[in-house]
């Protein structure tokens, strides 16, 4: 005997219970109120556990991972993922944070979205190693619930100057001023330590996960993503924008991990200060070979892209433009080289001024925000070789010997095939030419092309 379980409601439920009394002997057997008390308890065995025991939604966690400088590409990336995590009916929203810190505008756009967050958000330190220094720190603390790895740090939150020059005395108390008020009315409003976040924004205090849990900066330490949402399971959290206090269920969750899309991987990697600065070398080295040598096309076009790029990478970073001027004057000294004989001078001169453009060209005391000096000295190295190598083919072609036109012809060797003087013929370059000479030159003898005039050589004996 087979009993079909596909159908729950109650009608399919007996129907298909009459069916089988119809079919099945062993019904026929039974006395009639026994028989239907037998089918009636058949029926609710269907019915009941389904009305007794309803299905509840699982919770879902959306999961993304940022490990590099806070740029403007990264913090739409983040604020995307938490209007999507809004719109979809997420439970929440955990960033899995590896950052040496970044640019100000940026962390606040971050900070502000976390803030007005209609869902939790969850930052986690993570993994062992990782770190939120600098414009980490204020994410951190913004967070719902900040959590983090053992074996990572977090601190090192005081404002640096960026762009040309630095700050005076008076300029650099307002913005440590303002910084410092800044995470404070963040700490407070999530209850962590005012105090300690306020001295690693003034003093670069920095320590670690452990500690970050004893002076209540952080609300847990957690060994990975299951033990973080353990951990979370029935916390009750604040969550805006009608500032409803809502109890987190993290018991049995989903978790969503998303990966950053090719459009906002490709803005991410090319606002890294390393691949910009990369990006402007290929550029401003496509150009040059381009126009040293026209009808290359190859060279022009992939430097023209390098170069846009590299200009819409600048505008996302702390950009010093007097080390762009001194990289684009290197150039023209180059320029000049071909044009000029200074006897390298000028050769010299290019590479002096690419060394220092490349040292000015992002100026900021954040080392997440400079270009590191394992890729700047290779980089300055082979792009000099690389114009020095251009220079000199450059140099070496203008300086062959021409094989069309007239200049082509003198100073090329024959033989008088006749008298000559006023008139007369010789055989130069495998071709019989009309020629005349200042000083009679007998037939046979070897003559040297010294010049021109019309159709006819001018020629003496050699």
């Amino acid at each position: 005997m087979h009993f079909s379980l596909t159908k729950i409601n109650g009608m399919d439920a007996f129907t298909k219970i009459f069916s089988l009394r119809k079919t099945s002997t062993l019904f026929s057997k039974l006395p009639c109120k026994l028989e239907v008390m037998v089918l009636v308890a058949t029926a609710l065995l269907f019915v009941g556990p389904v009305a007794a025991f309803p299905q509840t939604p699982r919770p879902v966690f959306d999961v993304i991972t940022v490990d590099s400088p806070i740029t403007p590409p990264i913090a739409r990336y983040i604020l995307d993922n938490l209007g999507a995590a809004e719109r979809e009916g997420a439970t929440g929203l955990i960033i899995m944070l590896d950052t040496p810190g970044g640019l100000d505008t940026s962390m606040r756009d971050i900070t502000k979205g976390i803030l007005n967050a209609a869902v939790p958000v969850i930052v986690y330190v993570y993994p062992s190693g990782a770190r939120a220094a600098s414009a980490g720190v204020i994410i951190t603390a913004a967070a719902h619930i900040a959590a983090m790895a053992p074996g990572t740090n977090i601190g090192a939150a005081h404002p640096v100057s960026i762009g040309l020059g630095g700050m005076d005395k008076t300029m650099e108390r307002k913005v440590e001023n303002d910084a410092a008020a800044y995470v404070r009315s963040i700490a407070e409003q999530r209850g962590r330590n005012a105090d300690w976040l306020e001295k690693a924004v003034r003093k670069s205090e920095s320590i670690t996960a452990e500690d970050a849990l004893h002076h209540r900066v952080i609300d847990f330490v957690a060994t990975d993503v299951g033990n973080l949402l353990e951990q979370a399971d029935n916390m009750k959290l604040l969550v805006s924008p009608h500032k409803l206090k809502v109890t987190l269920h993290t018991r049995g969750a989903v978790i969503n991990e998303k990966t950053m899309g090719l459009r906002q991987g490709i803005l991410a990697a090319i606002s890294n200060p390393n691949i910009a600065y990369i990006l402007l070398l290929v550029g401003l080295a496509g150009l040059y070979f381009e126009f040293t040598t026209p009808g290359a096309l190859l060279p022009g076009i992939i430097g023209g892209i390098s170069l846009l790029l590299s200009f819409f990478a600048m505008q996302t970073l702390p950009v010093n433009y007097v080390g762009v001027l001194l990289m684009l004057f290197s150039v023209v000294l180059f320029f000049a080289e071909v044009m000029v004989i200074s006897h390298g001078l000028l050769t010299v001169g290019g590479i002096i001024s690419l060394v220092l453009g490349s040292l000015m060209l992002f100026d900021s005391p954040d080392p997440a925000l400079r270009i590191s000096l394992q890729v700047l000295i290779p980089a300055v190295a082979t792009i000099s070789i690389f114009f020095l190598a251009v220079i000199g083919l450059v140099v070496k072609a203008q300086r062959r010997k021409q094989y069309i036109g007239e200049i082509a012809i003198i100073g090329e060797e024959g033989e008088t095939v006749t008298d000559v003087h006023e008139e007369g013929q010789v055989f130069v370059k495998g071709e019989y030419w009309r020629a005349e000479s200042e000083q009679r030159v007998d037939k046979g003898r070897k003559i040297v092309v010294v010049g021109i005039k019309g159709m006819k050589l001018i020629v003496r004996e050699q």
